[in-house]
């Protein structure tokens, strides 16, 4: 893989993993680059799992951890590679003709550690023309997956989509447990995760477990930590949300709307 072919993402997050999905189909090349301890909650459906486990598949493409100065030979046509580099210093050693941030930091961006052709950023946070040079919205509604050259989506709101409920947040600090797993159903006031063994965090409802952060991580107290899902739909635990790509979709329109960019990335 050679940068100046290729789009690295920050976060290998649900949503990231949307982008990551949608650009790989195109036939575009992809790296990811993510925390030394990711805390992707929808974890079935987050490359970022591959820090964990070596490798992680998603709807049958497949990530795998790989060192970043293996990066430059890296040849597997299927397989995207996943770096831990929170920093993204990797610019500094290869040129990506693309840099997506997807890690939903909701606050301005700290500078690339060095420029990129075309640097989209994912939600609040980023103003196009600023600290990026497009930015797409993340909120739901006729705006989601829409790409903004200037200007700035639509501020954090502070709160989640849907039911507020559904979000499951740590009660206080400390090592998460895991009770249930992911795909289970989650009967209402059911014992989904224990924080030391002490503070249970229980379902708000019926439901099914679409998400969990894994077990043995440090949960600070606030942290969302999981996500039940009244629909009851298996395949939702599986599959990459509506949102991820409809958002991966307003990426794949960025692209593919500068022609320097275009003739980079779809090479024979």
């Amino acid at each position: 893989m050679r940068g100046d072919n290729a789009v690295l993402i920050r976060g290998g997050g649900d949503l990231a993993t949307g982008v990551a999905l949608r650009l790989h189909r195109a036939g575009i090349h992809v790296a990811i680059a993510e925390l030394p301890q990711p805390l992707a909650v929808r974890r079935t459906v987050s490359f970022a799992e591959a820090v964990y486990e070596g490798a992680h598949t998603v709807e049958g493409v497949e990530s795998r951890l790989v060192e970043a100065n293996q990066l430059s030979t890296w040849e597997e046509a299927n397989c995207i590679p996943v770096i831990v580099d929170p920093d993204a210093n990797l610019l500094g050693m290869i040129q990506f003709t693309v840099v997506v941030d997807a890690r939903l930091l909701k606050s301005p961006p700290a500078p690339l550690p060095a420029p990129a052709p075309l640097h989209i950023g994912l939600g609040p946070g980023f103003t196009a023309g600023s600290d990026c040079h497009a930015v797409i919205e993340t909120r739901r509604g006729h705006t989601l997956g829409r790409v903004y050259w200037s200007g700035s989506t639509q501020p954090d709101s502070g709160e989640p989509e849907g039911d507020p409920r559904r979000v499951l947040r740590s009660p206080a600090g400390g090592v998460i447990i895991g009770v249930k797993n992911i795909g289970e159903y989650c009967a209402e006031g059911e014992v989904v995760a224990m924080i030391d063994n002490q503070f249970p965090v229980t379902s708000p409802f019926g439901g099914m477990l679409r998400g969990l952060i894994r077990s043995g991580l440090q949960a600070p107290k606030g942290l969302k930590i999981g996500d039940v899902d009244v629909r009851n739909d298996l395949s939702a635990c599986f599959l990459a949300s509506d949102k991820a790509l409809a958002i991966a979709g307003g990426a794949l329109e960025a692209i593919l709307a500068k022609p320097e960019i275009r003739s980079k990335l779809f090479v024979s």
